[in-house]
C-alpha cells in the first residue's frame, strides 16, 4: 500500500545517508561495465524471458574475477520491479517472494563454444533490504560487498539504488566482521575472516582459505573500500600511522565480541536451513538441472557421468541419482 511504500522509502533514505560519499564514488568508478559478447548472448535471452520487469543486472563471482566468461559459470543477479510482473505463472512468483531468490540455469552457444549462466531473480526492494544493516543473514551483503559489475540498469535512478546497495553491503560486511577479528588488523585479515564466516553460513564447499584468495584477486579494491568504510559503524576504528600495508585498531568490548560469536552461530544454522530450502525450491525452477550437474562434475573431477533417458524424463529423481553417482 502507499503507506508501506512511503515507510520503506524513508527507511532506505536514512540508510543511504549513512554511506560515505567517497565510498559511493569509489564504487561508481569501477562498477559500470559493458557485457562481453558471450555474456550479452545470455543477457539477450534473459531480457526476452522477463521483459519489462527487469530493472538491473549484476555480475559477480569467479568469471568476473578471471575475465574468462567461457571457462566457468557466469553468476548474474537479475533485479526486477516485482515478482508478479516477472512471471506469467503465480507459483514461481510466490516462491520467489517467500524465499528469494529464484535461481535458473541457462546455456547458449557462442561461436562454437557454450556459455553458461546461473542467474538469480531478486526484486529491487529485496536487494535494498538484503544489503542493509537491518538484514541479519549474510546471503546478499556477503556477496555484494565483493567486486561486482553492473551490466544493465533501466535508468539513472535504478543505477543509484544499485550502487548504494553495493556500498551498503561493504558497510554491513565490515560492521558484522569487526568483532570477529583481532583488535589490530589489516584489510586482508578483515576480508579473509569475513568471507570465511559468510561462506560458512551457507552450504558451500569452499575451504577456509578461500577468503584470503578472493582478497588477493583484487587487493586494491578491498584496501580502498576498507579505508572508506572505517569509522562509519558502531565501533571506533583508527588507522595506525606508518604501517604498510595499512593496519587498523578497533575498540570493541568483550560483550560485543561474545554477542557477535552468537549471532554468527545463528547465521550459520539459519543459512544452512535456508540453503536446503532453496535447493528443494530450485528443483522446481532449475531448468536443465541434470545437464548443469553433469557439467559441474566433469569440470571439478574430470569424470563423465552418463544419464539414461528415463532419468531425464524425471528430473526430480534424476538430479539426486546423478549427484549420488
Amino acid at each position: 500500500d502507499g503507506g508501506a511504500v512511503r515507510r520503506r522509502r524513508r527507511f532506505f533514505t536514512v540508510i543511504a545517508m549513512e554511506i560515505p560519499p567517497e565510498l559511493i564514488r569509489a564504487i561508481e568508478r569501477n562498477v559500470f561495465r559493458k557485457a562481453s559478447q558471450p555474456v550479452q548472448v545470455l543477457i539477450d535471452e534473459i531480457m526476452a524471458r522477463h521483459g519489462q520487469a527487469v530493472q538491473g543486472l549484476l555480475y559477480y563471482g569467479s568469471c568476473l574475477r578471471s575475465g574468462d566468461d567461457l571457462d566457468g559459470l557466469v553468476d548474474l543477479y537479475l533485479l526486477v520491479d516485482s515478482y508478479r510482473n516477472t512471471y506469467s505463472d503465480r507459483v514461481p512468483a510466490l516462491l520467489n517472494a517467500l524465499l528469494p531468490p529464484n535461481v535458473f540455469y541457462l546455456e547458449r552457444e557462442f561461436e562454437g563454444q557454450t556459455v553458461r549462466t546461473k542467474y538469480a531473480v531478486l526484486s529491487l526492494a529485496d536487494f535494498q533490504k538484503g544489503t542493509s544493516t537491518g538484514w541479519f543473514h549474510s546471503y546478499l551483503w556477503g556477496r555484494f560487498a565483493q567486486p561486482t559489475a553492473i551490466l544493465y540498469h533501466r535508468n539513472e535512478a535504478v543505477a543509484r539504488l544499485m550502487v548504494k546497495g553495493l556500498a551498503q553491503s561493504v558497510l554491513t560486511f565490515s560492521r558484522r566482521t569487526l568483532p570477529r577479528i583481532p583488535a589490530e588488523f589489516s584489510a586482508r585479515e578483515l576480508w579473509g575472516r569475513g568471507l570465511e564466516l559468510s561462506y560458512g553460513a551457507e552450504l558451500r564447499t569452499e575451504r577456509p582459505e578461500k577468503g584470503a584468495h578472493l582478497f588477493d584477486a583484487t587487493p586494491a579494491y578491498y584496501a580502498e573500500v576498507t579505508r572508506l568504510a572505517m569509522n562509519t559503524g558502531s565501533f571506533p576504528v583508527a588507522a595506525l600511522a606508518g604501517t604498510d600495508p595499512p593496519q587498523y585498531r578497533a575498540r570493541i568490548s568483550s560483550g560485543a565480541r561474545r554477542a557477535s560469536r552468537l549471532t554468527w552461530a545463528l547465521r550459520s544454522w539459519q543459512g544452512k536451513l535456508l540453503s536446503v530450502l532453496r535447493l528443494v525450491k530450485g528443483l522446481t525452477t532449475f531448468e536443465n538441472g541434470i545437464d548443469y550437474i553433469l557439467w559441474k562434475i566433469k569440470r571439478h573431477s574430470g569424470v563423465s557421468v552418463e544419464v539414461e533417458p528415463r532419468l531425464r524424463r524425471h528430473p526430480l529423481l534424476g538430479m539426486w541419482v546423478v549427484a549420488w553417482r
